[in-house]
């Protein structure tokens, strides 16, 4: 009798033990769900769709027959926990992983940048354009370039006073004097000519540009735009070159120096390593004017071509 009384009182002891640690681990394996809920969310932003499902799940729960001592809910939760520090682990190291990926991955792509914006300037701050061998770059007169055929002969005097060929002079040379012939549109061009002859590259800019923006419906516009581009070009910067003649064959298709502007733009992708898209430039030109090209012209179109290595 007195055995089963001490029985009874250790049972009475031992449920409220079990029933404590029981409780304890059921907290830690809730706490532990959501930490990993959490870092779910961090490594699966996109919604619930992607979240990692548990590798051990816990196991079904037979029914036992009474009497027999229920100890396998314990050992389940323990079996949880495990799973779940597991799965943690192996989250955090997904984590880490990923995070020194990226950062690899914006490194390249920063080193990538910086060599192409110093390739770029590179670029800029080349040479100006040679002219074809045998031949001389036409100069943007102020009439269309004659051919061999019907060229005019003029004197040099003739040729300064009409202002329209005037080989380019050397740079920091005497004041440039403004035409003034009663035609504003026709002035302001000739200047911004003169100008650029006398290789004064930023003030012939300034100044073709003011051409184009006062004066667009003059015919001048095509030839000012034309000139600019020119000017990009002579004083090394083939990429914005590049952009002034596309601009002039945009704007003034019919323009008397769209054809010009489309050679000069092969010549200047040329310079910027872009020898397919100079090809196809080529091409348009041949296509759209190709019946309106000098003899020069088309000389200086077959050595572009040719320096593009045009098939």
């Amino acid at each position: 009798m007195r055995n089963l009384l001490l029985a009874g009182v250790a049972a009475v002891m031992i449920l409220p033990t079990a029933a404590q640690a029981q409780s304890n681990v059921e907290g830690r394996v809730g706490k532990l769900e959501s930490e990993m809920r959490a870092v779910q969310r961090k490594v699966f932003p996109n919604g619930a769709g992607g979240y990692v499902q548990p590798e051990i799940t816990a196991p079904q729960t037979q029914a036992q027959a009474p009497g027999v001592p229920a100890t396998s809910a314990l050992a389940d939760l323990t079996s949880r926990v495990t799973s779940l520090e597991e799965q943690m682990a192996n989250l955090t190291g997904q984590i880490e992983q990923n995070g020194f990926r990226t950062r690899q991955l914006q490194e390249q792509f920063d080193a990538y940048r910086r060599g192409t914006e110093a390739r770029l300037k590179a670029l800029e701050a080349g040479p100006a354009p040679i002219a074809p061998a045998g031949q001389s770059a036409p100069l943007d007169t102020g009439t269309p370039a004659p051919t061999a055929s019907t060229r005019p002969t003029k004197t040099p005097a003739a040729v300064v006073a009409s202002g329209d060929t005037a080989a380019p002079a050397a740079a920091g040379g005497a004041a440039v004097e403004k035409p003034s012939t009663g035609d504003a549109a026709e002035d302001a061009y000739l200047y911004g000519y003169r100008l650029w002859a006398a290789k004064r590259y930023p003030e012939a800019e300034a100044q073709l540009k003011k051409v184009v923006a006062d004066y667009p419906k003059s015919r001048r516009a095509s030839y000012a735009q034309n000139l600019l581009g020119r000017t990009y070009l002579d004083s090394g910067k083939p990429s914005l070159a590049s952009m002034a003649f596309y601009e002039n064959y945009k704007k003034f298709p019919d323009g008397e120096r769209a054809p010009e502007s489309l050679m000069y733009l092969g010549q200047a992708l040329t310079k910027l390593n872009k020898a397919a898209d100079a090809c196809k430039v080529y091409d348009e030109l041949s296509d759209v004017y190709g019946a309106k090209l000098s003899g020069a012209m088309k000389g200086q179109v077959a050595a572009g071509r040719s320096a593009a290595k045009c098939q």
